[in-house]
C-alpha cells in the first residue's frame, strides 16, 4: 500500500531544469531604448484599480534590479527594471516601458498573490481556486513586444478539484531550493512539490496530528492557519513552523527537500554538536536521540564521512533522499512558554486569553543568534516570543513512513503521519541544567519578548487580513500590513544576541510607529493595499513600495537604525513647519534706508560770524551756493528715490489689496454658511432636547415593567456563555470542515486503492486486502462518528443556554 500518492496515474510532462536557470547575458534579445522616470509614475500602474474585497500582494522583488507586477486587467506579469537611490539616494527609477509577460494559457482563477523564488527564475501564481507556477526564462515565442512564458499548475487534483474542500492556507517558495514549494492545506496536511520533477507527484507529504490520541481538545487547536521555514541558524534550517487558530506553535524537525543545497560549515557545525553533546551525554535517551540524528546526517550528506573536519575544498553540500525507514518526524509542540523561577508550579503554556480573537499569521525572524517568532492575532496584537533553547531533531520510532520509488529502488517520495510524544509536554525552566534538556526530544521553550498592539480600526473578522513581512536590511524591524496600512516594529532586545554583544542594559520594549495609514473611515471598504514589497541596497538604504487598490504606486524612504522613533520624525516636522515662516518673512515694500530718511543734516557747521554776512555779498552768495548743492545731493535725491520705490511697488501693493479682498470676501461667505448652519444646528438641538425627554419618559415606563427587576448573569454564567459562544462561532464550522476532509480523504484513498490493484491480484489476494481496507475505513468510521459526537453535545449545550436566555 502507497500512502498518500497516486502511483497508476500517468507521468505528467517534466519540466526541463534549464528551464529554472536564468539565461546568460549574451543570448539576450538586444534592448530597447528605454525611458527613466519615477517608479511611482511608471505607466505600468495605471490600470491596477481593483474593487475585490480579497486580500492581494501583487508584486515581487527578485533582491536585485527587478521587480515583478501582476496586472489583473490584461492577465499579464510586468517585469520593471528599477535603480535603486538614483538620482538621489531617497528615490528609485524605473524603466519605461517595462517587459510584458503573457502565460501561454489561460488563467482559469483570480491571482491573489505572487512569488518569485530565490534565482529569479519562475514565479507563483497562487489563487483561491487555482495555483500554477510561471517560468521566467522558458519562453516560446514572442508576438507584439511580449514575452510567452510557458506555466504548470500544481496541486489541481489535491486541492482545486470538483469533489474536494480543501483549501491552500499558506504557499511559500523554501529558502534553501530554486525549485521546491512548500504548501500547508485545510485537511492539517504539508506538502513540498519538486519542480524541477514531476509537478504533479507529490515529493514529500506531513500528515499532522496535533492532538495525542485519547486526549480531548477543542476544534480550534486541530485547524492549522499558517506555516514559516526556519532561518540560518543550527536546526532551525530544516524545521517548519505550523501555526493553529488558538496561537499553538508547533515544529517539524528534519525535513529537507531533496537535492536542496546548504553550506559545509552549518552541516559540519550541528555534526560535530551532536557528537560532543549527544553521543557524551550521561543520558541513554539523549544518545540514542543524538544517535538518529547523526545516522540521518550522514544518509542525507554522504560528504561528511568521507571528507576531514575541515571539509577540504567541498564549499556547500547536496541533500540526498534518505528518511529513516523505521521513523517518522515527531511533531514538537505546542511550545510552551518557558518558567522563570523553579519554585512556581505554574504552568508556562501560551494563554491564548493574553491575545483577542484567533490567531491569523505567522512569522519567523532569525536575529544574529536569537530565533524569534511573531503571531499576529484578528484583534490586532502582535505576540513576539524568541525560543529559549534550540531546535532538535526528533523521530517517533515505530511509526514507519510509506516510501514511493523508482524501478531502480531510488525514492522519489516520503508520506507520513507526524504525532506529538507524551513527554512533549514537560516544563522546561530556566535554571536546569544542560544535561537535564540537550537531547532529550523535549520542545524547545519560548521566552516572551512583548505584546504589542497595533490599536486598529474596529472592523469585521471576515474581512480582516493581517500579513508580516521582515526587512531585508534590519532583521529587528517587522513591516505587519492591515487594512489600516503598515506599521512597523522594531525589537530593541534580543536574548541571545545581548549576551553575544556584552551588553547587559536592561529588556526595552519594541518600539512601533506607523509608516502609511490607509484608513478610510468605514469597515466595509476594501483593503486599499493589493501590493507590497521591502528593498533594499548594498549601500544601507531601504524602501516600502505598495500599490493601492487605486492603482496608485508609493515608494516610501525608511529612516536609518538611528531614527527610527516616531518622536524624531515629529520633533523634525515641527522645527521645520516653525523656522519656515520665518525664513521666508513679509514682502519688503519700502526699504528701511528711506524709512529712516536722509543722514545728513541741512545746516552744516560754520563759523559764528555768519549771520553778519549779506546775502547779496560774496560770502553769502557762496553759503546759499553750498545749502542749495546738500539739498539737491541729499533730499531731492531721496524723494526721487522714495517716488520711484513707491511706483515700482504700486503693483505689488495692487495684489497684496486684491488678494485681502478676496479673503475677505471669504471669509463673508464663511461667515453666512455658518450663521445658515447654526439656525439648523439650533432647530437640530430643540429636537435633540424633546426627543430626549421622550427616551426619558419611555425609560421610566419601562424601569416599571415587572422584567426590569430580573438578576444579571452571574461571573460563572457569563464566562459559560462566551465559552458556548466561542463554540457556536468558530469551533462549530471547524468541526464541519475537518468532517468534510475526512469524507475527502477516505473518498480520494477508497479510489485510489480500487485503481491501484490489478484484477487479477484483486481475484487471488482479495479477501486479505479486504481486511486492511476495513479496518482503515472503521478507522475513518470512528473517528467521523467521535467529531460527530463532539459536534451534537456542543448543539445541546447552545440550545439549552438558548433555551435558558
Amino acid at each position: 500500500m502507497r500512502f498518500g500518492f497516486n502511483s497508476s496515474s500517468p507521468e505528467p510532462n517534466i519540466p526541463d531544469r534549464s528551464a529554472l536557470t536564468p539565461p546568460s547575458s549574451s543570448s539576450s534579445a538586444p534592448k530597447e531604448e528605454l525611458q527613466w522616470l519615477p517608479l511611482r509614475h511608471h505607466p505600468a500602474f495605471s490600470a491596477a484599480a481593483t474593487n475585490d474585497q480579497m486580500p492581494r500582494n501583487l508584486m515581487a522583488w527578485d533582491g536585485a534590479s527587478r521587480l515583478y507586477f501582476w496586472d489583473s486587467h490584461k492577465q499579464c506579469l510586468h517585469r520593471i527594471s528599477v535603480r535603486l537611490g538614483e538620482p538621489d539616494p531617497a528615490s528609485i527609477l524605473a524603466a519605461s516601458p517595462s517587459k510584458v509577460l503573457q502565460p501561454d494559457e489561460q488563467l482559469g482563477f483570480v491571482v491573489n498573490k505572487i512569488s518569485i523564488n530565490r534565482n529569479g527564475s519562475a514565479l507563483l501564481l497562487a489563487g483561491t481556486d487555482g495555483l500554477c507556477v510561471m517560468y521566467l526564462y522558458g519562453r516560446t515565442s514572442t508576438k507584439d513586444n511580449t514575452l510567452i512564458c510557458r506555466i504548470a499548475s500544481i496541486g489541481s487534483e489535491i486541492y482545486f478539484n470538483t469533489n474536494n474542500i480543501i483549501r491552500t492556507l499558506q504557499i511559500l517558495w523554501h529558502p534553501y531550493s530554486d525549485s521546491h514549494l512548500g504548501i500547508l492545506s485545510s485537511d492539517s496536511v504539508f506538502r513540498l512539490f519538486d519542480l524541477s520533477a514531476a509537478i504533479k507527484q507529490l515529493e514529500q507529504e506531513y500528515f499532522l496530528e496535533p492532538m495525542t490520541r485519547g486526549r480531548s481538545k477543542n476544534a480550534a487547536s486541530i485547524c492549522p492557519v499558517d506555516f514559516s521555514f526556519g532561518g540560518d541558524h543550527l536546526w532551525d534550517r530544516f524545521s517548519v513552523f505550523v501555526l493553529y487558530s488558538d496561537g499553538s506553535v508547533y515544529v517539524l524537525c528534519p525535513v529537507v527537500p531533496f537535492g536542496s543545497v546548504y553550506k559545509w560549515e552549518s552541516i559540519s557545525e550541528i555534526y560535530i554538536d551532536a557528537h560532543t553533546f549527544g553521543l557524551k551525554s550521561a543520558n541513554s535517551k539523549a544518545v540514542s536521540n543524538s544517535n538518529l540524528a547523526i545516522s540521518w546526517l550522514e544518509a542525507t550528506f554522504p560528504e561528511l564521512t568521507h571528507q576531514p573536519a575541515e571539509g577540504g575544498n567541498i564549499a556547500a553540500l547536496k541533500a540526498q533522499a534518505h528518511p529513516l525507514l523505521d521513523a517518522s518526524i515527531s511533531l514538537q509542540g505546542p511550545l510552551r512558554r518557558v518558567c522563570q523561577v523553579q519554585g512556581k508550579e505554574e504552568e508556562a503554556e501560551l494563554q491564548a486569553a493574553e491575545c483577542e480573537g484567533r490567531a491569523v499569521s505567522f512569522l519567523y525572524s532569525n536575529v544574529s543568534k536569537d530565533s524569534v517568532l511573531v503571531t499576529a492575532w484578528s484583534g490586532g496584537q502582535l505576540q513576539i516570543d524568541a525560543l529559549a533553547d534550540e531546535i532538535q531533531p526528533v523521530w517517533s520510532l515505530g511509526n514507519r513512513p510509506h516510501f514511493r520509488v523508482d524501478p531502480f529502488d531510488s525514492i522519489l517520495g516520503v508520506a507520513m503521519i507526524c504525532e506529538p510524544r507524551p513527554n512533549d509536554l514537560s516544563i522546561v525552566k530556566l535554571d536546569q541544567p544542560p544535561d537535564q534538556t540537550v537531547w532529550l526530544g523535549h520542545p524547545p521553550p519560548l521566552l516572551r519578548l512583548a505584546i504589542v498592539d497595533l490599536a486598529l480600526p474596529g472592523i469585521r473578522e471576515s474581512n480582516y487580513h493581517l500579513s508580516m513581512f521582515v526587512d531585508p536590511l534590519i532583521p529587528e524591524r517587522i513591516y505587519a500590513v492591515h487594512n489600516g496600512g503598515i506599521d512597523s516594529v522594531v525589537l530593541h532586545f534580543l536574548p541571545f544576541t545581548r549576551q553575544i554583544s556584552g551588553n547587559d542594559e536592561t529588556m526595552r520594549t519594541p518600539s512601533v510607529y506607523s509608516v502609511l495609514s490607509t484608513c478610510q473611515g468605514e469597515s466595509s471598504s476594501p483593503p486599499p493595499l493589493c501590493g507590497f514589497v521591502p528593498l533594499a541596497d548594498s549601500f544601507g538604504w531601504s524602501w516600502i513600495v505598495g500599490l493601492t487598490s487605486s492603482g496608485e504606486c508609493i515608494v516610501l524612504e525608511l529612516e536609518t537604525w538611528n531614527s527610527l522613533l516616531p518622536i524624531h520624525v515629529l520633533k523634525e516636522k515641527n522645527s521645520t513647519s516653525l523656522e519656515g515662516p520665518k525664513a521666508v518673512g513679509t514682502p519688503t515694500i519700502i526699504s528701511k534706508e528711506l524709512l529712516g530718511g536722509p543722514k545728513i543734516v541741512l545746516v552744516p557747521p560754520s563759523s559764528p560770524n555768519l549771520r553778519s554776512v549779506a546775502a547779496d555779498s560774496i560770502d553769502g552768495r557762496q553759503t546759499l551756493h553750498q545749502y542749495f548743492k546738500l539739498f539737491h545731493e541729499n533730499y531731492v535725491e531721496y524723494a526721487h528715490k522714495v517716488y520711484f520705490e513707491l511706483e515700482h511697488h504700486g503693483p505689488h501693493l495692487k495684489k497684496i489689496i486684491d488678494d485681502q479682498h478676496s479673503r475677505l470676501r471669504e471669509a463673508q461667505q464663511k461667515l453666512s454658511k455658518v450663521e445658515q448652519k447654526q439656525e439648523i444646528l439650533e432647530d437640530r438641538i430643540d429636537r435633540a432636547i424633546q426627543f430626549h425627554s421622550v427616551l426619558e419618559e419611555r425609560l421610566q415606563s419601562f424601569r416599571n415593567l415587572l422584567g426590569v427587576h430580573k438578576k444579571p448573569l452571574s461571573k460563572a454564567e457569563q464566562e459559560f456563555k462566551s465559552q458556548l459562544d466561542r463554540f457556536n462561532q468558530f469551533e462549530l464550522d471547524a468541526l464541519r470542515s475537518s468532517i468534510g476532509a475526512l469524507n475527502a480523504r477516505l473518498k480520494r484513498y477508497t479510489s485510489s486503492l480500487q485503481s491501484n490493484i490489478p484484477k487479477q491480484q484483486r481475484q487471488i489476494s482479495g479477501r486479505r486486502k479486504n481486511y486492511v481496507q476495513d479496518d482503515e475505513i472503521s478507522q475513518l468510521r470512528s473517528s467521523v462518528a467521535k467529531l460527530s459526537l463532539l459536534n451534537t453535545e456542543n448543539t445541546k449545550k447552545v440550545k439549552v443556554v438558548e433555551s435558558a436566555l
